[in-house]
């Protein structure tokens, strides 16, 4: 089995980043992709304690300290490829790891914001020979069905995205139940966090889900997400 876990530590952890670290270690997945990480003296804590951990892979696009950008560790070895034409304004949100069986994509894609990120993923999954698994937190979804609203952006996009051969791995397991990874102030539910599969592996996913726990104990403001590929 290969465990991924996906996790906004929220504005590059803070205080918090030895509780995050203490929590991936202890749901001891293979990979580990996290969004809002920054380049900066607590980016560097995190990575060094992810190393310390065994996550010697590693991969994360260089921009400046205060930028929101995605880290991906792994104990397994990967080629890894950043993408610096992606798109004009945040070519620091994308990172990929081509392992021997897939390529994985780890995002954070901006929230509600112009960009061009979504048929970027797009074009490099139809022009790659490897099945490819995207996780992250997208700040995208269903309108209506991953939120009670119609606030998302992309969603023509994100659909586009499932007509050319990507799966929701949740919903694959779970069907359309209401489940949130991010709650605002007002209370309101979003599920900006996802894992995507393209369809050739979508038989081997054996679990997708969220661990609610550490975004109620404050880790982060996001619940991390959990994709288990047998």
């Amino acid at each position: 089995m290969l465990k991924i876990l996906s996790w906004n530590i929220q504005q590059g952890g803070g205080s918090r980043h030895l509780k995050i670290i203490e929590a991936i270690k202890y749901e001891n997945p293979h990979i580990v992709v996290l969004s809002e990480y920054r380049n900066n003296t607590r980016g560097q804590a995190i990575k060094s304690a992810l190393k310390r951990a065994k996550f010697g892979y590693q991969i994360w696009p260089e921009t400046s300290s205060q930028k929101n950008s995605v880290l991906l560790a792994s104990v397994l070895p990967f080629k890894g490829s950043v993408f610096p034409k992606s798109d004009p304004n945040y070519a620091h949100s994308i990172v990929q790891a081509e392992f021997e069986a897939i390529e994985l994509y780890g995002c954070y894609l901006p929230h509600k914001k112009k960009h061009q990120l979504i048929p970027f993923l797009q074009d490099q999954i139809l022009n790659s020979d490897k099945p490819s698994v995207i996780v992250g937190d997208l700040n995208i979804g269903i309108n209506s069905v991953d939120q009670k609203g119609n606030s998302f952006w992309y969603q023509d996009e994100l659909e586009a995205l499932f007509e050319s051969g990507m799966v929701d791995a949740f919903r694959l397991i779970h069907g359309p139940i209401k489940e949130y990874s991010w709650y605002s102030h007002q209370g309101n539910g979003y599920r900006y966090d996802h894992s995507y599969v393209q369809k050739e592996i979508k038989s081997v996913v054996t679990n997708c889900y969220y661990l609610h726990g550490y975004r109620e104990q404050k880790y982060a403001d996001h619940s991390p997400m959990i994709l288990e590929l047998g």
